[in-house]
């Protein structure tokens, strides 16, 4: 159903762009109005407009792409994304699912910098809060953002290679830090069990940009007792989170 003040014309304009960036170079005036059902001469005044505004470009084949114009409008929206703002509107999805809590953070140097909480129901306290660092290799977000990076890059920023353990059950080194990275990479999500703080265990996914690199991570925090009835439920939301997230900020 249409909404009172529709505008049909700029429906169809919206409908002949998203065709268009689905076949880039690959259409033409007729295979438009064929596809779309508009008639030859409203597709040629349609066509027309788009290309004069600069939204589209027709090439010497009269094939079709999108013009620089929706470009620099990407740009301007991709400039203004606000990851905190994305992350504390989509995470209320998520822990309505789940309700546990989730976290944001980016990497510095080794050690993770939270940047964002939203809370789910449970009376757990958890050891990290927004605006505090912790060591990257005793955290899932931490190990998360730190999959981006190879065996000799991981050396560059654990020099030393040893590891100093938070719990009994913190990895000690970068070689047991490198085995994990790359089960990560496979599994596109990593957890930890009671690594960072006894009595606490997490599951984080990956953030990308819109050039495909990891520039944040999230994670489920969860009290033991609760991890073992909600680890698949949890991993399954922050892995769709995690996407939703990276799709806001314009990776494809």
């Amino acid at each position: 159903m249409k909404q009172k003040y529709w505008v049909p014309a700029i429906e169809r304009a919206n409908s002949i762009i998203e065709l268009i960036a689905n076949n880039s170079s690959q259409l033409r005036l007729i295979d438009l109005s064929k596809q779309l059902e508009i008639n030859k001469s409203s597709m040629y005044s349609l066509l027309n407009t788009l290309e004069t505004i600069g939204w589209i470009k027709k090439d010497k084949n009269e094939l079709y792409k999108l013009g620089a114009k929706l470009g620099s409008y990407s740009s301007a929206y991709f400039s203004q994304y606000n990851i905190l703002e994305a992350f504390s509107f989509e995470a209320r999805k998520s822990i309505d699912v789940v309700d546990e809590h989730i976290q944001l953070g980016r990497l510095i140097g080794g050690e993770v910098f939270y940047l964002a909480r939203e809370e789910g129901n449970s009376p757990a306290r958890l050891v990290t809060d927004p605006g505090m660092r912790y060591p990257a290799y005793a955290s899932a977000i931490g190990k998360m953002v730190l999959t981006q990076f190879n065996y000799e890059e991981l050396i560059e920023i654990y020099p030393e290679r040893e590891f100093e353990k938070k719990t009994e059950n913190t990895i000690e080194n970068v070689d047991e830090l490198w085995e994990q990275l790359l089960q990560a990479k496979k599994n596109g999500f990593i957890t930890e069990e009671q690594e960072g703080a006894i009595g606490f265990c997490c599951v984080a996914a990956p953030i990308y940009n819109k050039e495909k690199q990891i520039t944040a991570g999230i994670s489920f925090t969860m009290l033991e007792n609760v991890w073992i009835k909600k680890q698949d439920l949890a991993t399954e939301e922050i892995i769709k989170l995690a996407k939703q997230l990276s799709a806001n900020g314009g990776y494809k």
